[in-house]
């Protein structure tokens, strides 16, 4: 047996977690198939990290809860989390339930309202998609490094994506479109997350979006 397998399951690799899935509840009746965007994402990682370090460990559970968080509708059943303790915030701002998050989902609470994109008039499904027509290939997070470690995690990150397809009215560029942040994740002694704050330049990364493609005629 691996040291990894000595980990608990929510710190482990995704597939692990989705093949513990009797009894959940699964946004569309389904667990999510991350084949494709696995098979993409892996061939412009930019960072490796070793099988059991504290980098390895902290990347699978953000991209465990990641995961709970898009299409576990009972975050009651969200094993990266302690569901009744669980607030989430962007750049100070408010903080927000598991529940909300399965309400609204991750891209309106990250993003909120401004000027290229007004969370208030996006539900879970249209922001999903809006986002995934932009990126079709995927929008891919990786760690760069844990800063500090537990019980309050200080991490770097990056997302990343090709702009292959429309964002609203404007056609896409073809570039990647990277998004550098950095994280707080309070967790436990058995690394479950109770508080996670996130800090990312929102507009900087839709600035992009809107920026090079023209407008699209109608």
């Amino acid at each position: 047996m691996s040291a990894t397998q000595d980990l608990p399951l929510w710190v482990q690799d995704r597939e692990e977690v989705l093949k513990h899935d009797d009894g959940v509840e699964w946004r569309d009746g389904k667990h999510p198939d991350y084949s494709m965007t696995k098979a993409s994402g892996k061939k412009e990682k930019q960072f490796h990290h070793p099988e059991g370090s504290l980098n390895a460990i902290a990347e699978n559970l953000v991209k465990t809860f990641e995961m709970e968080a898009s299409f576990k509708t009972n975050p009651q059943q969200w094993l990266s989390i302690v569901a009744d303790k669980f607030r989430m915030s962007t750049n100070g701002g408010k903080e927000y339930t598991a529940q909300d998050v399965v309400e609204q989902g991750t891209y309106n609470i990250f993003l909120e309202n401004s000027e290229h994109y007004l969370a208030s008039e996006e539900t879970f499904y249209s922001s999903y998609n809006l986002f995934h027509n932009a990126f079709p290939d995927g929008f891919h997070w990786e760690l760069i490094e844990v800063v500090a470690g537990p019980p309050n995690v200080v991490f770097k990150w990056r997302h990343w994506g090709t702009f292959k397809g429309a964002y609203k009215d404007h056609q896409p560029t073809g570039e990647t479109i990277e998004v550098v942040g950095l994280s707080i994740a309070k967790v436990t002694t058995d690394l479950k997350i109770e508080s996670v704050e996130h800090f990312f330049d929102t507009n900087k990364f839709l600035n992009k979006l809107v920026g090079g493609g023209c407008p699209i005629s109608h």
